[in-house]
């Protein structure tokens, strides 16, 4: 299945929203939209193509209301989305959805494009389980390009579970909090050996923590 999703704001209306196959969006308050599953996707073969725009002087939140499960399919354990993220002069964007379960026996590939401009504001994080409870198998692949302006912000790729260069039988992790944040100019940070957060060299950081599990958010 092929889905494809707009969601495209701008000051002073609702943000639009147009949808087709597995995945759709609601507004949820004037400048809030939540991301709905209306199909089982990703499965293997799916293709999801998702096209967020936050126009000059606009602000947007995108959350989500489940979890996105990636399941092996019928002729190919592979799914595929792209991500594509424009934000305007003076924009705004807050994008945190629940997390991307990868079960046992998928492959999801993840492609991320972003373009920002350099007055606007961005916060964007991702969050990756690799395997449900007892299951083992599975990966994972996502490469974050991100510009701002003309000028390279970011070039980052990260591959979890089986088949990938980190994976052994002893310890190899198969979670992945990512969270791209810009304009920020806090100094370097690591809380340890897999959880750090560094200064890009055009503005922003990206932190990244990788472990076996995900933390559970606290509540409140």
């Amino acid at each position: 299945m092929r889905t494809e999703l707009s969601i495209v704001a701008a000051p002073g209306r609702l943000p639009r929203i147009d949808a087709v196959g597995g995945l759709a969006g609601r507004h949820t308050g004037i400048d809030t939209v939540h991301l709905i599953g209306t199909a089982a996707t990703p499965l293997g073969g799916d293709e999801l193509d998702i096209t967020i725009v936050v126009r000059p002087g606009a602000r947007l939140v995108v959350r989500s209301v489940a979890a996105t499960i990636a399941l092996p399919g019928a002729g190919t354990v592979v799914s595929n989305a792209h991500w594509r993220f424009d934000i305007g002069e003076g924009a705004e964007l807050d994008f945190d959805p629940e997390p991307t379960i990868v079960a046992g026996g998928a492959h999801h590939h993840v492609v991320t494009t972003i373009q920002v401009a350099p007055d606007a504001r961005l916060r964007l994080r991702e969050r990756v389980q690799v395997g449900r409870s007892g299951e083992a198998g599975g990966g994972w692949r996502g490469d974050l390009l991100a510009e701002l302006g003309a000028v390279p912000l970011l070039r980052h790729r990260l591959e979890l579970g089986a088949g990938t260069s980190t994976d052994d039988g002893l310890s190899a992790a198969r979670a992945l909090d990512s969270e791209l944040v810009y304009p920020d100019h806090r100094p370097a940070w690591s809380g340890s050996v897999d959880e750090v957060r560094l200064p890009l060299a055009a503005g922003g950081s990206l932190a990244t923590r990788t472990s076996g599990r995900l933390r559970a958010l606290a509540s409140g």
